[in-house]
């Protein structure tokens, strides 16, 4: 049965969903910071991707010469997890394998996912475990839509270091082979929706490893930490009041990639019996 478990202490009310893990609110002083789920635009919210981030040729990939099917971001955001731990500040939500999933995915494994309110932060933390006998082949990563309610071209996203930033252009679901120069010299990428006409910008090269959304007439902002994500995707749909800010560990292929997963870009091995860990902290 799919339920919402609540955080509280005396800064954040934070609601998730069983369904997917997935944040459903990030209330700061009554207010939700996230994005509401408008139909209109996104039901969407916060879903978790894995095993995969993004796309793949023709949705699928092969491994020790079979062939596998696997949607855009995976099936993570699909299944019910069940609670394995819950107090007031922090709660660990577990995804096992099962028979469907290695339909797709012929690994077994254990995903936990651990929300801990830290004061005026929350810290999201992806705990992969390989239960399999081989090495796993995974990505994560996360989806979390903030709330611009004035519309993304109010905003600026501010990075911790100076940055030369090409945004890998896509073709579909995959990387092309051509880039858009986006920000030179520079850590404020000021919001416009022009961006965001094909889909996402996509940031391979990015040496700060924080970005700050920041309302430049108001001051209101918040902070995303993430460590350990060697990819960064900014995205919302044109007019939309919301943006997401996605750190990744892996990224879809190119274009004319071919089906192996072992040679994806961005793609972790993971041995038998071990554990791939990382976060990323969101700072209210």
């Amino acid at each position: 049965m799919i339920f919402t478990v609540t955080l509280k202490n005396d800064k954040l009310t934070v609601e998730i969903n069983t369904k997917g893990a997935e944040l459903n609110s990030i209330k700061v002083n009554g207010e939700n910071r996230l994005w509401s789920g408008d139909p209109e635009y996104w039901t969407g919210k916060a879903p978790v991707l894995f095993p995969i981030c993004g796309g793949l040729p023709d949705d699928k990939f092969t491994y020790n010469g079979a062939e596998y099917i696997l949607n855009k971001h995976g099936f993570a955001k699909l299944k019910e997890f069940t609670v394995e731990h819950k107090n007031d500040l922090t709660a660990t939500f577990l995804l096992k394998s099962d028979d469907e999933t290695l339909k797709s995915y012929p690994w077994s494994f254990e995903l936990r996912i651990t929300y801990a309110l830290r004061g005026a932060a929350v810290k999201v933390t992806y705990d992969v475990k390989n239960t399999s006998a081989d090495a796993m082949y995974m990505s994560i990563g996360s989806h979390e839509a903030y709330a611009c309610p004035e519309g993304i071209e109010d905003y600026d996203i501010i990075f911790e270091k100076k940055e030369n930033l090409n945004s890998c252009d896509l073709d579909g679901n995959l990387i092309a082979h051509s880039t858009t120069p986006v920000l030179k010299e520079s850590d404020t990428l000021p919001l416009y929706y022009k961006y965001f006409a094909v889909d996402a910008l996509v940031f391979k090269d990015l040496k700060s490893r924080s970005a700050t959304l920041r309302n430049r007439k108001t001051g209101k902002a918040l902070t995303v930490s993430f460590e350990g994500c060697d990819y960064l995707l900014l995205w919302t749909k044109p007019g939309a009041g919301y943006i997401c800010i996605e750190p990744w560990t892996g990224i879809p292929p190119m274009v004319g990639s071919g089906y192996d997963i072992t040679e994806k870009e961005g793609i972790t091995a993971v041995e038998p019996d071990k554990s791939s860990t990382v976060s990323h902290t969101i700072y209210f």
